[in-house]
């Protein structure tokens, strides 16, 4: 054996023994994810099994979902958060425009209608019923609004709650009749008025004060 043979280290020939299956049915989705593993998909399917940010960014949709979805919860942590962020918060979030907005505060309200049975509308037996129900669909809001609750004779609620009037509220604006007008039409047995403060001080002023009584007065003349 010569030395140039001694020196020599034969190595076994290596070959692929499993040659690679090519995809021939690979769709991208819009973010370059094999179509089955894109958040839409998985939510359409097997949306229990979906995390937070997947679901959210179904919600988005569009070719930066993923990264709004995450960006979203960077900044809020919480869905609770997210549903009491406004329109304008949101939208300064990297990712988020109007329409996005729009598409997070339609699926939150989906979320929550939802989670009421068909044939047992809330019952309101005290303010604190009414504050539960109100306080997720008003305290987050930027302008003033001035809502009525039609009830039946079990006092509960008969549909939605149905916005009246739209910015800053006084004696001057409001008009009692229009207060009374879902009411009537919804056949209830009595109302709830309910009116935010965007500032956060929830104390009455005189103009809600004055507006109150005017209702009330209303009220007994309609009894």
């Amino acid at each position: 054996m010569s030395a140039e043979n001694t020196n020599q280290i034969l190595f076994p020939e290596l070959s692929e023994k499993v040659p690679r299956q090519i995809q021939r049915d690979f769709k991208p989705g819009l973010s370059g994810l094999p179509l089955r593993d894109t958040p839409a998909y998985r939510a359409g399917y097997n949306p229990d099994v979906c995390s937070t940010q997947e679901l959210l960014a179904a919600v988005l949709q569009g070719p930066e979902n993923i990264a709004g979805a995450y960006h979203l919860l960077e900044n809020f942590r919480r869905l609770q958060d997210i549903s009491h962020a406004a329109v304008r918060e949101l939208t300064q979030i990297p990712g988020i425009g109007p329409a996005k907005a729009a598409s997070i505060k339609a699926a939150i309200e989906l979320a929550r209608r939802i989670s009421v049975p068909v044939d047992e509308s809330p019952s309101i037996q005290s303010p604190e019923d009414a504050a539960a129900l109100l306080i997720p669909k008003m305290g987050h809001l930027e302008k003033e609004r001035l809502l009525v609750l039609p009830l039946n004779t079990r006092n509960r609620l008969i549909g939605e709650p149905i916005e009246v009037y739209s910015g800053s509220l006084n004696s001057n604006v409001v008009r009692v009749g229009e207060i009374f007008r879902p009411a009537l039409r919804a056949n209830a047995a009595a109302i709830i008025v309910a009116h935010n403060h965007p500032s956060g001080d929830v104390t009455p002023s005189p103009e809600d004060i004055a507006i109150t009584r005017a209702f009330v007065e209303a009220g007994k003349c309609w009894m």
